[in-house]
């Protein structure tokens, strides 16, 4: 029998469960042993559910093929076939926050791509390199769902990537005013050309509820757990634009920063590429072993070169350089559906089974 974790991914069928399941493909702790979706899909194998809307580059994984999808709504039968679940459904808010604790109720940790618990006091939102002291908060959550084993952890929006490990690199130098405006790839509407094809050449500036959270998430990874809940730092203050470009997979972020003790250029530079967490440090599998690269080049970091530096879970900077009405602005850059979706979520699972918060039922 395997050592591995068995893991199910529940919201299988869609763009960011077609990640999970390519990035899982031959993962040395986990193993994807159930795929589950809606009642339309249930019943069938997964090749024939996702039929020709796969949409990785990579072919589907073998294993995963013949898997036949369960529905997701079956929770103590989907729970009791495995260890821990992914999560990514597609549903609404409110049922997303009702489904995701049914599972943790059956004592399976969740570990979730969606926005609907990011909120929860009790609910940790992780980037393990910047907050993963923030794990701790989850035995206050188990004793408010009455739980052993199972609980909730979740990962930020996907495009504070890339600008929030950036600034936490600096926290030393107080940022107190950040502006940034980041451009936003179509795979983190769940899209491809293929089935969004007006967006080709196309720029649309407005991405529902985007700003709210690149304006207030990144405070959530700064704060502090106090009893029982965690208490979002009072900055710095964090203004944004969020708009849609055609690109596939890769979000941008032109960024303005000033800073109470305003640092030189060399030293940025020196922070971010030495910028280290836990996931270094314990040498999990899917971190990569630079966080933070910086381009000297101008016209990087650049979609198409960068978005898949350390296997798409590094960041890119670049363009550092003073301005006229803040101190400096920069560009960063992040993969939106690997590190910023089912990679950044794999690795929280690595952090927490690490920690013995995972294991074997």
């Amino acid at each position: 029998m395997s050592e591995k974790l068995k893991v199910g991914i529940l919201g299988g069928t869609g763009m960011v469960g077609q990640r999970f399941i390519s990035l899982l493909e031959n993962h040395p702790w986990f193993e994807v042993t159930l795929v589950a979706a809606s009642q339309r899909s249930a019943g069938k194998s997964y090749e024939e559910a996702v039929g020709n809307r796969w949409k990785m580059d990579s072919p589907m994984p073998e294993a995963v093929k013949k898997l036949i999808v369960k529905n997701v709504n079956d929770v103590e039968e989907v729970a009791s076939l495995v260890d821990f679940v992914f999560s990514a459904v597609d549903m609404t808010k409110e049922e997303i926050k009702a489904i995701e604790e049914k599972y943790a109720k059956t004592e399976t940790p969740v570990v979730s791509n969606n926005s609907a618990h990011r909120w929860t006091k009790d609910v940790p939102m992780v980037v393990p390199e910047i907050n993963p002291e923030h794990f701790e908060i989850i035995e206050a959550q188990k004793k408010r769902l009455g739980t052993k084993k199972g609980f909730i952890a979740v990962k930020p929006n996907c495009s504070i990537q890339s600008y929030a490990p950036a600034l936490t690199a600096l926290m030393e130098f107080k940022p107190k005013v950040v502006v940034a405006t980041t451009y936003q790839a179509i795979s983190g509407a769940g899209k491809t050309f293929k089935d969004w094809p007006e967006m080709e050449g196309n720029i649309i500036p407005y991405i529902a509820g985007e700003e709210e959270k690149s304006e207030q998430e990144p405070l959530k990874l700064w704060g502090k757990v106090e009893n029982g809940e965690i208490k979002k730092a009072d900055g710095p203050l964090i203004t944004t634009q969020c708009i849609r470009v055609p690109v596939l997979d890769g979000h941008t972020a032109a960024v303005f920063v000033s800073f109470e003790k305003k640092p030189t250029k060399e030293e940025i530079i020196d922070r971010w590429v030495n910028f280290k967490g836990l996931p270094q440090e314990l040498n999990l599998p899917s971190a990569p072993k630079q966080f933070i690269q910086y381009l000297e080049e101008d016209n990087r970091p650049q979609v198409v070169l960068d978005r898949d530096f350390e296997r798409g879970m590094g960041v890119s900077m670049g363009r550092l350089r003073e301005d006229t009405v803040y101190d400096y602005k920069f560009v960063g850059l992040s993969h939106n559906t690997v590190r910023g979706a089912a990679g950044g979520a794999i690795l929280c699972a690595e952090l927490l089974k690490a920690q013995g918060y995972i294991a074997k039922k």
